[in-house]
């Protein structure tokens, strides 16, 4: 049976048997019985690679962090969560410095981006925060919600998302629409950051 711990673009933690391409941190999410007991318990949500320094661990080890995974950076980033500042160094400089540049403010640590990004990922009541803006206006890589599900915007068309790869595809359209990713994301997005899309 598949384990709770795959991310969907709207930051929920799903189980799905299908496969992820990076892993996730938010910190000791479960149980000895890897049972997921909360959303999150970290303000810094991370975006990790599979593989780094021949590190190897069971998932979901009791009393250790919880490994989320994701399909593509995108989704990753949709959710809330930043490139690693250790097992993806470049990537987590070069969405500093995209962020700040997009957003008009520097960030001298980690901690404030991610204080930043915990607003705007998260409403007053814990669930998914979203924000209106016209599709068109959207770089490639941020997602919104129509019709209560999750699309890509992508070469000017909109890509729905699955556990395990992009469905159909259409026309993004010239309407408003409920941005799930971050407006400090979409900043760095706008000023240069360009995640990975499957």
């Amino acid at each position: 049976m598949p384990l709770q711990n795959r991310v969907n673009p709207f930051g929920q933690l799903v189980a799905t048997a299908a496969r992820g391409g990076w892993m996730g941190n938010r910190g000791l999410l479960h149980d000895g019985q890897q049972r997921i007991l909360r959303p999150f318990r970290l303000k810094a949500w991370l975006i990790c690679v599979l593989h780094f320094k021949d590190r190897r661990r069971t998932v979901m080890s009791p009393g250790l962090y919880t490994e989320l995974f994701f399909l593509d950076e995108a989704t990753a980033l949709a959710a809330g969560h930043r490139p690693c500042a250790e097992c993806r160094r470049a990537d987590y400089l070069h969405f500093k410095a995209s962020a700040a540049a997009g957003r008009g403010v520097a960030f001298s640590k980690a901690a404030e981006m991610d204080l930043v990004l915990h607003e705007e990922r998260l409403d007053a009541a814990g669930g998914k925060r979203t924000w209106r803006a016209p599709t068109k206006d959207l770089p490639d890589g941020a997602f919104i919600s129509r019709d209560g599900e999750p699309w890509l915007k992508r070469n000017g068309r909109l890509n729905r998302w699955t556990a395990s790869g992009y469905a159909e595809s259409v026309a993004a359209g010239t309407g408003e629409a409920d941005v799930l990713t971050p407006r400090l994301t979409v900043d760095a997005l706008r000023a240069g950051y360009a995640p990975q899309m499957k």
